[in-house]
């Protein structure tokens, strides 16, 4: 199993070691994410996003260094964000889903771009409430981005809204 990132141009010139260019890939349960970059007191943080659920991730200060263990710090990252939000799976089950993480240039999903701009005003926002990175605690944060009631279908019926959370329970416990 593979998991494919695709990362905004802004991110990609910052980890172009790791940048994967062969788009053979393909995507488990889960389907593709997207990742970009925002800064908090000059520490580089990713908010990735699953381009199926909008469920979204905050890796915050991310460093070159840590490119080596990426993965690593993905499935981590995701397993306590997902407790986090009451979402119970054993890590192992995790880790086969996700398999292989692979990271690929913008595939310039407009829909997902979208949610994320939305989604980094949001943590614009907070990060005034929060003021220095040290007081700001991400999994919080990202466990508010993914209650926020979202509209993934394509008609405008309220059966249509719902919450990140609610979308990545579903696609886990199928």
């Amino acid at each position: 199993m593979r998991t494919p990132i695709y990362t905004t141009k802004k991110l990609e010139k910052t980890i172009k070691k790791i940048i994967q260019t062969d788009k053979n890939s393909e995507s488990g349960i889960l389907g593709k994410w997207n990742a970009t970059i925002f800064y908090v007191d000059r520490k580089k943080c990713w908010l990735i996003s699953n381009a199926k659920t909008q469920y979204c991730l905050i890796l915050p200060d991310v460093k070159s260094a840590d490119l080596n263990l990426i993965n690593k710090k993905f499935k981590d990252s995701l397993y306590e964000q997902l407790k986090n939000d009451g979402i119970y799976i054993e890590f192992d089950k995790l880790n086969e889903i996700i398999g292989e993480i692979e990271f690929h240039p913008t595939d310039n999903d407009r829909k997902t771009a979208g949610f994320q701009n939305h989604k980094l005003a949001n943590l614009e926002c907070w990060k005034v409430d929060y003021e220095k990175y040290e007081n700001m605690p991400f999994i919080d944060l990202a466990s508010g981005l993914n209650s926020v009631p979202i509209h993934i279908g394509t008609s405008k019926k309220m059966d249509d809204f719902t919450k990140s959370t609610i979308e990545i329970k579903r696609l886990l416990t199928e």
